[in-house]
């Protein structure tokens, strides 16, 4: 076996045995690349049956819209059921206040969103794309992490993972976050995208866009923006390593056009995606580990 039919196996089983333990799973659709390859390991898992669990993404409001058009046409192809949990709708009621100023940024307002939209569906496992490579605190996540009625984190809560074997037993109003992708790199998932032929949204390939300089990072522009003093637009070569709220997602210079180039560039980097892209990972762990606590990730 290679290392991606490995890692493509122990995917498969972590997601049957989430299907045979947990009642109501649900897997985190965003149109991103991690959440694509999920995609593809699902329908390995359980074709040609349908899926035994809905889709969903929370959606800010303010995400990329090349990523959500390729969101809603791969739903429609693959014929499975798309929960969208919206951040506006827990603005409009009052769950959360919006952010302000030239800064402000709806990302961090998805934890109350998407433990609102666990509760409101039973959901008892949530599958996820994230990876230990990502940052530091992310390497303290087992598979099958844990969490309590009000959504909160806690590290001494985890149970062993020996012998492959996880333990999905929750009481009522608590669920797992289930993590198929915890061993794998950001370099394996493009190697993986490769070896299966599955398409991206555009944006992760180089292309020409209106951006801006903030903190060493550049953003796409887009209506609802505000400069700092000192700010101004520019048109160059970018591409994304990760996609997320366009708020806070940052994206690279490149001309990387091709899978082949994009694949090169990553063998290449030394700085992980979401260090160099993400703005609101620019943070210390310990900051890290309190948002983990109240359901951030």
């Amino acid at each position: 076996m290679t290392n991606l039919d490995r890692l493509e196996s122990e995917a498969i089983h972590i997601m049957r045995e989430v299907a045979g333990e947990l009642e109501r799973p649900v897997l985190l659709f965003s149109g991103g690349k991690d959440s694509t390859v999920l995609l593809r390991l699902a329908e390995k898992a359980f074709r040609p049956g349908p899926f035994p669990f809905p889709l969903m993404h929370v959606d800010t409001g303010e995400n990329f819209a090349e990523v959500l058009e390729f969101r809603d046409r791969r739903v429609a192809e693959i014929g499975e059921r798309l929960i969208v949990a919206s951040v506006q709708e827990s603005i409009d009621t009052g769950r959360v206040v919006e952010e302000t100023g030239p800064r402000a940024s709806r990302n961090r307002l998805q934890t109350t969103t998407l433990l609102d939209a666990i509760a409101a569906h039973g959901f008892d496992a949530v599958f996820g794309g994230a990876r230990r490579d990502e940052e530091r605190s992310r390497a303290k996540e087992r598979i099958f992490s844990f969490r309590d009625e009000l959504g909160q984190w806690d590290p001494r809560s985890q149970r062993p993972e020996v012998w492959n074997l996880y333990n999905g037993r929750v009481r009522r109003g608590e669920h797992v976050r289930v993590f198929p992708l915890s061993n794998w790199t950001e370099l394996d998932v493009w190697d993986y995208i490769a070896q299966e032929d599955l398409e991206l949204p555009t944006i992760y390939f180089a292309h020409q866009r209106d951006v801006f300089e903030r903190d060493g990072m550049l953003y796409a522009c887009w209506d609802g923006m505000r400069l700092i003093s000192g700010e101004s637009t520019v048109r160059d070569w970018v591409r994304y390593r990760t996609v997320g709220d366009i708020t806070c997602t940052g994206g690279v210079r490149s001309r990387a056009v091709t899978r082949d180039a994009v694949i090169a560039e990553i063998a290449a980097a030394r700085v992980t995606e979401r260090g160099e892209t993400r703005a609101d990972d620019r943070f210390s762990e310990a900051a890290m580990e309190d948002r983990k606590r109240v359901g951030y990730f």
